[in-house]
């Protein structure tokens, strides 16, 4: 078989998690989801905000992706 330009995809089906958050927490994020909304034109529920903020601030951890790059992992 030949390989194509473009790799196999990774499984991408979602994961649902389920968090429990501080009421002040709560208020936070739906200030921020308001905020969004008045920026962009477009309402978006916390918990669909949620994901992209944390993909951000995964990707933004410096001392996370060296940790991650150097093959070291969080003890289980």
């Amino acid at each position: 078989m030949a390989d194509l330009k473009l790799a196999r995809l990774p499984d991408r089906t979602p994961v649902k998690l389920t968090i429990s958050v501080l009421p002040e927490l709560h208020q936070v994020l739906e200030a921020y989801a308001a905020l969004y909304a008045t920026i962009y034109g477009r309402q978006e529920p916390v918990a669909g905000l949620v994901p992209a903020m944390l993909a951000a601030f995964l990707d933004s951890d410096r001392e996370f992706a060296k940790a991650r790059r150097s093959g070291a992992s969080a003890p289980r």
